[in-house]
């Protein structure tokens, strides 16, 4: 079959690099991609978001299933935009329909669906820059720290998390009334704040039955130690070790089984993957977010720890036969480290050249803001590329990923040295 990939991060060049692998495949094609998919597949530089581009791409290459990347496609409707055309119906989206995307395109939603199918999370209220003053009486109801969610898709950035009470009002009016975040805080909900160490769940979900995923952790701060400004990640490890079978239980009885149920009751049309961040307090998990689709950087820890044939998995998801897979997980710990653009996640310089990544041998390197250019690689963005190892610990792993970062370079390259430091 012929198979299209929307996006072009380390996420999708390692969708790519798993479904590259299956013989089911034929022609693999990636919309627009990066230096790392073009090694496995076809790259069009297309849009996520230019759905007539990727209508005209679909009937051109005789595409029989989309997988989607990236949130932003989903939020603004790419399944339904398929589902809606006669061309086009019969084409398997992977990727929740925009009522179902909600849950990662507005943050109230995703509360308000939690309470309602009793799910555990932290208590919260939302305001807009007509209630702003509710908002500070709200904070001075909470003690610290202060956590603020822009309500919409800030590109992972939406989230401040403040100890001091005047620096907390003094945000939430920069992005009430200042706009800080654009359209995504028109809205800001304010959440108690949870104490605990966090991690990752994935489940694979073709609207009526579900598998799960091994769990990860991801690192999001710049800086070691967890300090600094939020990033889209900075590595991940995968098994979580600290995730026992009881808790990992609990993750399925208390959240997974009432998301999914949840789903139906509110008629939520969700074919897809269901991203579930989630803390865990004393014993117990709480969930922070969803989001609609993989995670990066933890896909490229959890997909190469899945032995089963990925396009396998991704027809079940289309045609609603999940419940006849049997998910087949790799024992070895992954773990990667990402390295990126000197001065991320605030302004950096693109298009350095980098040299030495093919003389990586014990490590898999999955491409993100990376693009060829005159024949070179050269950096594309602030997150530049993943190191995945595997390893009989995660300690193991991590030691080749940093051995492997060794091999290769790029002017102003960084990258935290302490992954796996908390665990």
């Amino acid at each position: 079959m012929n198979i299209l990939v929307l996006g072009s991060g380390g996420r999708e060049h390692t969708f790519a690099w798993k479904i590259a692998q299956s013989p089911l495949c034929n022609e693999l094609y990636v919309a627009p991609g990066n230096s790392g998919t073009a090694e496995v597949a076809t790259n069009v530089n297309i849009g996520v978001t230019d759905f007539d581009a990727i209508k005209t791409l679909v009937l051109d290459k005789q595409i029989d299933l989309v997988v989607v990347g990236p949130e932003d496609p989903l939020v603004k409707g790419v399944h339904d935009y398929f589902l809606n055309d006669n061309q086009l119906k019969d084409v398997p989206v992977i990727g929740p329909q925009k009522a179902a995307a909600e849950l990662e395109g507005s943050k109230e939603f995703a509360k308000e669906f939690m309470y309602r199918h009793n799910i555990p999370t932290a208590g919260y209220e939302s305001f807009t820059k007509d209630s702003v003053e509710q908002g500070f009486a709200f904070l001075d109801t909470l003690q610290p720290p202060y956590v603020l969610k822009a309500d919409g898709l800030a590109a992972g950035k939406g989230v401040v998390i403040l100890n001091d009470l005047d620096e907390a009002k003094a945000e939430l009016k920069s992005m009430l009334v200042d706009a800080k975040f654009g359209e995504a805080s028109t809205k800001v909900v304010i959440e108690e704040f949870l104490d605990g160490i966090e991690l990752s769940c994935f489940v694979l979900t073709d609207g009526e039955n579900y598998k799960i995923l091994p769990t990860a952790k991801d690192y999001k701060r710049i800086g070691e130690g967890d300090t600094g400004l939020n990033t889209g990640g900075m590595g991940a490890v995968s098994p979580v070790p600290f995730a026992t079978d009881e808790f990992l239980n609990k993750i399925e009885e208390r959240i997974v089984k009432p998301t999914i149920e949840g789903f139906k009751k509110d008629k939520l049309p969700y074919v897809g993957f269901v991203f579930i961040g989630l803390i865990k307090v004393g014993d117990d998990p709480k969930v922070i977010e969803y989001n609609v689709r993989m995670g990066d950087p933890e896909t490229e820890v959890v997909f190469p720890r899945l032995k089963n044939d990925l396009v396998e998995i991704l027809q079940a998801m289309g045609n609603g036969t999940l419940d006849t897979i049997d998910i087949d997980i790799d024992e070895r710990a992954a773990t990667t480290i990402m390295v990126v653009s000197g001065g991320y996640p605030e302004a950096y310089e693109k298009g350095k050249e980098i040299t030495g990544i093919e003389t990586i041998e014990d490590s898999i390197p999955f491409h993100a803001g990376a693009q060829l250019k005159d024949g070179k690689v050269v950096t594309s963005g602030g997150r530049v590329i993943a190191i995945t190892s595997y390893g009989g610990t995660y300690k193991e792993a991590i030691k080749k990923s940093y051995q492997s970062i060794e091999k290769f370079n790029f002017d102003k390259m960084y990258y935290r040295k302490d992954i796996g430091f908390d665990l």
